[in-house]
Order: C-alpha cells, then structure tokens, then sequence
C-alpha cells in the first residue's frame, strides 16, 4: 500500500537534494560513485512522474467519481503515461519479495515502450539487474533500500507539494556537482555551473523560431536554459526546437529524461561521439551520407583538451570540418570549435564555447587554426572568467563567442576573472558579476580594467595570440610608501620594546632569575 503523507506542505530544493544525496549511502562503500549515480537518477525519474501520476489520479478521481473509464481515458491523454504495475509504488509494495532488479528493469522498459519515441532506447544502458551490485541476496536487499530511500515521505515530489520547482534538473545538477566534487573529472565530462550556462544562455540571445545545439550537451541544462531565455523574453513563447548530442550512453539518457520531465516536446537528442561520428544530419541534401545540419545558436562546454577525439580521420573528414588545418593529437579543443563553426547558419550563425586558456595563445597548428578563425572575421569576443569555476579543475577558463555576421573587424576581451563570489572549495559567479559581463559585452566599449575592444591590426600585431592580459590592462599601482613614517612608526616601535624588555627583567628580578 502506498505511504500516505501529508502534502499540504511544499518542499523546497534543499530537502530534495539532502534526501537523494542521502539515498547514494545504500551503495556507498559497495558500488562506484560513478555506476551508482546513474540508479540515483533513474529512480529519482521514476518517483517523480508517478507522483505526478498519483496527484492526477486523484485530481481526476475528485473530478469524475467512480467513472474509471473517463478517469483512464484522461490518463491516456497525458504527455507521458505510465502502463499498470509499472510506477514507484507498484515496485515499492514488492520490495520485500526476490526480483527487484527485474522488477524494475520491466517497469522501466514498460513507461519506454508506452511513450513511443519520446522515450526510446532511454533506459537501454541502464540496468538495476546486474550483477555490480553483488549476488542476488545483496542486490535486492540493495534496491530495497534505495526503494525504501525514496519512498520517504520528505520525497513527496507530487505537483501541489513540489509547486514549479525544476526538480529533477536541480537535483541533477546538484548530484553531479557532488560527484564531481568528490573525485573530479568523471569519464571525461565537467560539470558545467549552472551560471556559465545562465551566462552563455543571456550572451547568445536567443530568438523566438531558433534552432539551438550543443554537440556536447551533457544532461541538456545548457540547451534548456536557452529555451528558458526565449520562453522569459517572449511570453512563454515555446517556437525553438533543441538539438544535442552526447558520447556517454548514460548521460545521454539522462539528457533525454530531463527533456521529458521539462516538457520539451521539440528537441532532438542523439548519442554518439559528436567528432568521429556526427548524427545531426541534413539528409535532405544532395550527399548521400547527408551534410552537417546548420543551426541559429550553438554553445557547449566540451571536455578539456580531450585526448584522443580522433585525429587519425581529421584529414579525410567526410564534412570538411578541418579545412583550416587539423588540431594535435593529444588535444581536442580546437577540434569542437571547428565543428561547431562548420554548424553555424550563414546569415543568422552565432556560437558560445567554453575553453581552457590555452585555447587563446597555443601555437603550432591551433596557432594556424586561430589565426585563420581571426581572419574570417568569426570571433566576437573573449570573456575571461575566475579560476576554480569548474569542477574536476582548477584552472581559469574562458568563453570564445563567434558570429557568422559581424558589424565590424574588431574583437571585445573582458576579463572577469576577479568578478566571483568565494564559496568552500569552488568560486561562483554571482548574478551581478553576470550581469557586468553581459552589460559590458553589449554595450561594445573600452571599460577601464576590465574590458578592450581591439582591432584586428592589434591581434597581428600580437601574433594573434589571444591572451587576454596583451589587451586588458588590470596592472594596479602601488601606494607610495612614505619611509619618513615608517621610520617613525619603528622608532616608537623600538622605544616600546626596549620599556617592555625593562618589565620583563624587573619581573624576573622579583622571582629570583635575576642572574
């Protein structure tokens, strides 16, 4: 029987996250943090649709009576449906019982067949029967627990508690943040904060009847915080379609599940590995494999100078992605901003990276590349943020913004690195610190310390090497020592000293040690 609370009282994100967080104790110890986030996450899917199918039901109930057949009808019409035996609480009445992995491997595969294509292949490289969680005994005591983590009341996550938190993309992130935290760069994914991702979102701007991609999109929340941007500065407008794809087969699901939690009906998500194998396709060209398809915005935060991101075919590319010249082997950073140039629209094309500093002064063939990016006229500005931003590493990054079609010849540095809040382990960007960056973007001019525009002849003149000091001048001057007071100040200093030396001994005088 399903556990009756009390939902009149609204959670807030803060008892969401601490009770998931809470959950991973089951595998703690017995599992790695990076096989068990992925059962976490799935379960935490699986509780909030049937919550959100539990509060219909009973909206429904209240409103039809004993009127199944209307009350299964409305059901039906739902955005996403939920087939008998199949929710939380069905599994969660059986916990005690032998079979839990299976139990759930079925009810999951259940909800994906039920919601057709929204859902497809989702849950394919995900299993709760496997023998990584022990022998049979010690797997489904496992899962019982984790049924029993979720089934507590404080994870209530129905509608008329949960009001319009973004719950399962906060505890995402939140989740991901943690695990990140603990042992840093996981299967080569970084964690994008959350403000980078409002930043890129606010700086690209886009527009009602965009299309919006990120090759290497993560969990989706870059992508969803752009079409927040259109929904928040056109009416609750939902006229863009959201296109991704990503490498690592559970966070791809992941990235699917937080689309369809989101209702982002108009998006497509593929998995593969962006650079070898590019699945967003124009196949309405004349090619036979079909051209790159070409979108309004494109902005990502690609792993770090990824190694091997498959240099070994960069010089016969299918879709001439490296005409400009093909980046190092042992570093794929250049390799992503080729790509992503190449999908840009020609007219309506603008594009927002994350990249580790080098990026802007490395020379060799990312010299060449950066040059010859610098001549076409494609880069817009140069946004340097603090260090310890980014979980899984230390360093500064930057942000790179291109534009198919410019105003001008000139490039804008803004050096916000000293712009951040100090958190424990990790600096944050503020909402006004956020709001200086964009501000001094669009307004376009010099900002004392903190922002240039330089012209092209300028970054010839410095090789074009982008490195932000050459342009931003943050040099701050000393205050002048005035040596007559410090000489003074030491005098008086001395004159203490030598009167407090004279205590000391008439103290010591006193209790014998005068010798």
């Amino acid at each position: 029987m399903m556990m009756k609370e009390s939902i009149q009282q609204k959670i807030n994100q803060d008892e969401i996250n601490k009770t998931v967080w809470g959950a991973c104790d089951t595998f703690r110890g017995t599992v790695d943090p990076s096989i068990y986030k992925d059962f976490v996450l799935t379960m935490l899917f699986l509780k909030y649709i049937s919550d959100v199918r539990q509060d219909k039901v009973e909206e429904l109930t209240a409103q039809f009576g004993d009127n199944q057949a209307m009350i299964d009808a409305m059901l039906a019409s739902q955005s996403f449906k939920i087939p008998k035996g199949a929710t939380f609480w069905d599994l969660y009445e059986h916990r005690f019982e032998a079979g839990n992995g299976s139990r759930i491997d079925q009810a999951l595969h259940a909800i994906e067949e039920e919601n057709g294509t929204k859902l497809k292949g989702v849950f394919q490289d995900i299993s709760f029967n496997t023998d990584k969680l022990g022998d049979e005994k010690s797997k489904n005591d496992i899962l019982r627990h984790l049924l029993e983590d979720f089934g507590k009341p404080t994870l209530n996550l129905r509608p008329s508690r949960v009001g319009s938190l973004d719950v399962i993309g906060n505890a995402y992130e939140f989740l991901i943040k943690h695990f990140a935290a603990s042992s840093g760069k996981s299967a080569g994914e970084f964690y994008t904060p959350p403000e980078v991702s409002d930043l890129l979102s606010i700086i690209l701007e886009p527009q009602v009847g965009d299309t919006i991609c990120d090759p290497a999109c993560g969990s989706g929340s870059l992508l969803m915080k752009c079409g927040k941007q259109i929904q928040k500065n056109f009416n609750g407008s939902k006229q863009y379609a959201l296109f991704g794809q990503e490498a690592i087969g559970s966070t791809w699901s992941l990235a699917k599940m937080n689309m369809f939690l989101h209702g982002e009906d108009n998006h497509r998500i593929e998995w593969g590995d962006t650079l070898r194998n590019p699945k967003l396709l124009d196949t309405s060209g004349k090619e036979a494999k079909g051209g790159l398809m070409h979108f309004d915005v494109v902005t990502a935060n690609p792993p770090f100078s990824l190694d091997k991101w498959g240099h070994e075919d960069a010089q016969s590319d299918h879709f001439g992605r490296f005409r400009r010249g093909v980046p190092p082997r042992t570093k794929g950073d250049y390799a992503f901003i080729s790509h992503m140039i190449e999908t840009l629209k020609p007219e309506s094309g603008r594009m927002g990276v994350v990249v580790p500093h080098g990026v802007l002064f490395r020379a060799s063939s990312e010299g060449k590349i950066r040059q010859q990016l610098i001549e076409e006229n494609l880069l817009d500005a140069v946004i340097g943020l603090p260090e310890k931003l980014f979980f899984g590493t230390g360093i500064p990054a930057a942000i790179l913004i291109f534009k198919k079609k410019k105003d001008s010849k000139d490039v804008m540095f803004i050096d916000a690195s000293r712009e951040f809040k100090s958190g424990k382990n990790q600096n944050i960007l503020t909402s006004d610190n956020i709001d200086k960056i964009v501000k001094t973007y669009r307004a376009g001019a010099n900002l004392d310390k903190y922002a240039y525009v330089a012209t092209l002849d300028e970054i010839r003149e410095n090789d074009y090497n982008l490195n932000i000091p050459r342009y931003v001048d943050t040099f701050e001057e000393e205050a002048e020592i005035d040596l007559m007071a410090v000489r003074t100040e030491r005098l008086a200093l001395q004159s203490e000293l030598a009167d407090l030396e004279a205590e000391m001994a008439g103290y010591l005088k006193e209790l014998g040690y005068d010798g």
